[in-house]
């Protein structure tokens, strides 16, 4: 029902747009194109603001307060940027249709958690979690319309406003909203997520508050891919399979969706006033968040065996997560120490199904795991000179669930153009939730190892250089204890035992990013190359050594100027390596030494635009699908997508 309000919101604050926009006279018209080209806005202003807008005064940022600039440019990046996750994607490869999940080239071995994530980590790529949310300050109201085709009876649509009711309270309201039906059989994917944030501070600012709710689903229908006995006919480019709706997938009676809901509330007072904190600021900070969510499976029936065998003919499993977090602490500021921060928090939480299953052999899976436990966190920053230093960290005061992380670094501005960073991360948590129990319909999947599992320990080293004339590195060095995941064990009878393992020896994995830059005159050549390798003695980790991708294109105003115009050619690739499995009643890959893909080049041809506000994007997708070789998979009997063409718009305006 809210979806419905919501988008006659949209559709009224377009309309006022539009009419807004007619009411200029010739000559503010003029002045605006001019302004615009200069990313300004000449518009009225909301109550508290003064003088003309700039771009610069449309404000973002984050919940760590880290500022984002409005960019309404047309850059490579944009182009990068311009797909279902709106984020680069380097080191995720797609798969077929829009809104499925990514297969992962590469991975942060470390992360910055104390407690188990919820499971189902294939349908979270477009799932935004708390560090995904902005909050905004304009000074005028702000409209954002993202657009772009999908595969077959669908589209992708993002609508976004904000605006600032006066100078100290803002709002934002966002949905968006994909369809798409897909080129193979029982493949539709349809996913929501809506999103409404508000900030507010007093005059004096002694006083500020923040918040969001996030509304989520993402549903697939899911066909196990393409049987082993047509990966023959998809290989060879058989003509009479280039309709890819003729292929029999393993099966067609399946579906999986992700819901959530989340509601984040977060508030300060300063304790100290303007006049008595020149060197010292005292604040007491209070944060409190809720998230509900569950994932389920359906199938309508388990003729095709492909899981194994099953309780019953039908088959629906639902696991459900309730997670309630508060934290109260202070923040403390001074010139000469810097910014401290030290709070108490509460965990309360709630994660499992409505039933216990008991096998013959009387052995029982238990149905939750439930705890509340207090913890500790903290962050410190000092910046000096050209040194900024930095940390936080967290630890759980629980005997059961024992977990904590340090995340420090170390920052180096040697000049306007290079920058040096160097830090290590800690982390010691449980695996997720899936791997300590499941239950299923399905016999082989059921398990409880909370019991059993030891904690995941990793220590990271991590160092970066960012210069625009010479290089951009970024090399990570780490270590991890009891890596968990899910393994291939055996195939019988042509079903798959997929199980959770944790590995027992220790591990190092090495990851090295650079990307470069070259431009001769209004030509560029954009690279971007990871190296990664992994020791240990068995291979419980899987990655391509060598991933890289590289665009030439060319950039240039044209029609005297109204228009900024860039076209080029992407390559992307990485070398053949055991690429995981992806299993759809878990939704999550799993490690397989059988099947070595990849080697193969995904060539992308584009011509971008802006036209004042408007940037205009229009693709040829892999158009190198036909003459390459049909050796393109996103994951073992799950083909890539072949040559499509796609158009999209990004439009901004301002009231």
């Amino acid at each position: 029902m809210y979806i419905k309000y919501f988008l006659i919101f949209i559709f009224l604050s377009f309309s006022i747009s539009l009419f807004a926009q007619a009411k200029l006279t010739s000559k503010s018209l003029t002045n605006r194109q001019q302004s615009i080209s200069n990313d300004s806005l000449p518009t009225n202003r909301s109550k508290g603001f003064k003088n003309i807008a700039t771009i610069d005064m449309y404000k973002q940022f984050n919940s760590e307060l880290d500022s984002i600039s409005v960019d309404t440019t047309l850059s490579l990046n944009k182009d990068l940027k311009f797909n279902y996750l709106q984020k680069d994607n380097f080191g995720l490869m797609p798969f077929a249709n829009i809104g499925q999940t990514y297969n992962t080239l590469s991975f942060n071995a470390s992360d910055n958690l104390s407690v188990p994530q919820f499971g189902a980590r294939a349908r979270h790529f477009n799932y935004l979690e708390h560090e995904d949310i902005n909050f905004y300050e304009v000074p005028t109201p702000w409209t954002r319309l993202t657009y772009k085709t999908a595969f077959d009876q669908g589209q992708l649509l993002d609508a976004f406003f904000t605006v600032n009711l006066s100078k100290q309270f803002n709002f934002s309201i966002a949905y968006k909203g994909l369809r798409s039906l897909g080129k193979y059989q029982n493949a539709l994917t349809s996913s929501g997520n809506f999103r409404f944030s508000s900030n507010y501070h007093t005059k004096d600012k002694r006083y500020s508050a923040k918040g969001y709710i996030v509304m989520q689903d993402l549903l697939n229908q899911e066909n196990g891919g393409i049987t082993t006995e047509d990966i023959e006919n998809f290989t060879s480019g058989n003509k009479e399979f280039l309709d890819r709706s003729v292929f029999d997938p393993n099966f067609e009676d399946a579906e999986n969706i992700l819901e959530g809901k989340r509601f984040y509330f977060e508030h300060s007072y300063r304790i100290t006033t303007e006049k008595d904190s020149s060197n010292n600021k005292l604040a007491i900070v209070n944060k409190i968040s809720f998230e509900d969510k569950y994932y389920q499976y359906d199938q309508q029936s388990n003729s095709t065996d492909f899981f194994g065998d099953a309780f019953t003919n039908s088959i629906k499993d639902k696991v459900t997560l309730e997670n309630f977090k508060t934290s109260f602490g202070v923040n403390y500021s001074n010139k000469l120490l810097g910014q401290i921060g030290l709070a108490l928090n509460y965990t309360d939480l709630n994660y499992g199904y409505n039933s216990v299953v008991l096998f013959q052999n009387q052995q029982s899976i238990p149905n939750r795991i439930k705890s509340n436990f207090f913890g500790l966190e903290g962050f410190y920053s000092k910046t000096y000179k050209v040194f900024n230093i930095s940390g936080k960290g967290s630890i759980n005061l629980s005997d059961t669930f024992v977990g904590s992380f340090l995340d420090g670094s170390i920052n180096l501005k040697l000049n306007k153009d290079i920058s040096l960073s160097g830090g290590v991360s800690i982390n010691s948590r449980l695996a997720n939730y899936n791997y300590l129990l499941y239950q299923s319909d399905y016999i082989n999947y059921n398990w409880y190892n909370f019991d059993n599992f030891k904690n995941i320990n990793t220590q990271q080293l991590k160092f970066s250089i960012q210069s625009q004339k010479f290089v951009n590195a970024y090399l990570d060095i780490s270590n991890i204890d009891n890596y968990t995941y899910f393994n291939l064990e055996e195939t019988i009878d042509e079903v798959n035992i997929i199980k959770p393992k944790q590995y027992s020896k220790p591990l190092q994995y090495l990851r090295l990013k650079i990307q470069k830059e070259f431009k001769f005159g209004n030509f560029a050549l954009d690279n971007t190359i990871m190296y990664q390798n992994v020791v240990g003695d068995d291979a419980v980790i899987n990655v391509p050594e060598f991933i890289t991708r590289n665009t030439l294109y060319y950039t240039n105003y044209v029609f005297k100027r109204s228009m900024r115009l860039q076209t080029g050619v992407t390559l992307n690739y990485f070398s053949k390596y055991n690429m995981n499995g992806y299993d759809s009643l878990l939704a999550e890959f799993y490690t397989q030494n059988e099947t070595e893909l990849g080697n193969f080049p995904r060539l992308d041809f584009f011509i971008n635009a802006k036209v004042r506000q408007t940037r205009i994007f229009l693709k040829a997708e892999h158009f190198n699908s036909s003459f390459t070789g049909y050796d393109y998979f996103s994951a073992p009997n799950q083909p890539y997508r072949d040559f499509i063409i796609r158009f999209g718009l990004v439009w901004d305006f301002f009231l």
